[in-house]
């Protein structure tokens, strides 16, 4: 039987322009940014790998991967590392580029309306936008960001 909870503890992640909203279950840490380590040639929204947790993982800009230009890192710039969701080898952890620390906050039917009129991009991987309170939000699509993470490093990621 499954059991469905009336709250979760959610993390808003600060973009330059957005906050994105995801389960704290999704999120292994916030770590300082250090510039990432370009190994490869890869798509512009792979801004190439960082050391955590002594395994190099990948690092992403979720601006650019829908399409945006992506802030320039600055000192509230940091990496807030994913637990993949499959839990296998296809996607390792990731990291996800921020502009300061992700707030913590409880998610509940009371305090989330889904904002109706909100059009992603094409392509973009959003499931769709929440209004909470006074904060908006983007639910990301983290399987889809996955599937493309496990794609761009391909079969020995």
């Amino acid at each position: 039987m499954a059991i469905i909870a009336d709250e979760l503890y959610s993390l808003l992640v600060p973009l330059e322009s957005e906050r994105l909203v995801v389960p704290r279950s999704c999120v292994a840490e916030v770590v300082r940014y250090s510039v990432p380590d370009a190994e490869q040639e890869h798509s512009s929204w792979m801004r190439g790998s960082v050391t955590w947790n002594n395994q190099q993982i990948p690092v992403i800009s979720f601006e650019a991967l829908c399409g945006s230009s992506e802030p320039a890192p600055g000192r509230r710039t940091r990496v807030v590392v994913f637990n993949p969701l499959g839990g296998s080898d296809d996607c390792p952890n990731y990291g996800i580029l921020a502009e300061g620390f992700p707030q913590m906050v409880k998610v509940n039917r009371e305090v989330v309306v889904l904002d109706d009129g909100y059009k992603s991009p094409e392509h973009a991987p959003i499931l769709c936008q929440i209004n909470m309170l006074k904060e908006r939000a983007l639910i990301p699509d983290l399987e889809a960001i996955e599937a493309r993470i496990s794609a761009e490093l391909g079969p020995d990621a």
